[in-house]
């Protein structure tokens, strides 16, 4: 499979007259603490900065490229918002729900409103706009692997900061993953509040 995203899709739709085009990905369905966070980013026409060698899907950069295509992206792009979704509202709504919703409040974050989005596989039926979902968009497409970026470096630094808040865990390390080390030490200190209780195995310790 190709990992060097194109702006293929952008171009396509800007040839169809879309000018506001919203890549959308989210990051952290995974994880058994935290919150689920999307991204959704509006770029230039001119996105030479933004190739490849630089913005990919998160997953395949290091937390320094990350960083370095957060900076990028933040600063160049011509709009850009996260949304977030609570444990409390995964473990109410579901996954599949709070990965929606996280979607859908990125896209009211942004200050320009949208006319076409580009979805990391999935389709908001929430949104009212034009759009495509794009299976492995996050490696294909660049406007959605600018968001998984943002998304991913945002949800990251959060971890770090609830590590502070809730010592013991590793979250700066791990953010909320399911290592071996994480699920020892859940075992030992029990869930956080911020542990998701609808997951197997922090409702096994409840």
């Amino acid at each position: 499979m190709p990992i060097s995203p194109s702006y293929q899709w952008e171009t396509r739709l800007r040839r169809q007259g879309y000018r506001a085009i919203a890549g959308v990905d989210e990051v952290g369905r995974g994880p058994l603490a935290g919150p689920l966070v999307a991204g959704a980013v509006i770029l230039l026409p001119q996105v030479d900065a933004l190739g490849p060698e630089v913005v990919r899907d998160s997953k395949l950069l290091t937390p320094r490229q990350r960083e370095q295509a957060y900076a990028l992206i933040t600063r160049q792009a011509v709009a850009w918002a996260i949304g977030a979704v609570t444990p409390h509202e995964i473990d109410t709504l579901g996954i599949t729900a709070a990965n929606r919703l996280a979607m859908v409040r990125a896209l009211q974050g942004l200050s320009i409103r949208p006319d076409f989005l580009l979805i990391d596989a999935l389709k908001l039926p929430e949104v009212d706009l034009p759009q495509e979902g794009i299976i492995h968009g996050d490696r294909l497409c660049l406007s959605i692997a600018a968001a998984s970026v943002v998304a991913k470096v945002t949800r990251d630094r959060w971890l770090v900061e609830e590590d502070d808040r809730y010592p013991g865990y590793g979250l700066a390390q791990h953010k909320g993953y399911p290592t071996p080390e994480h699920l020892r030490r859940l075992a030992t200190l029990g869930p956080s509040p911020i542990h998701r209780r609808s997951f197997a195995p922090v409702r096994e310790l409840l």
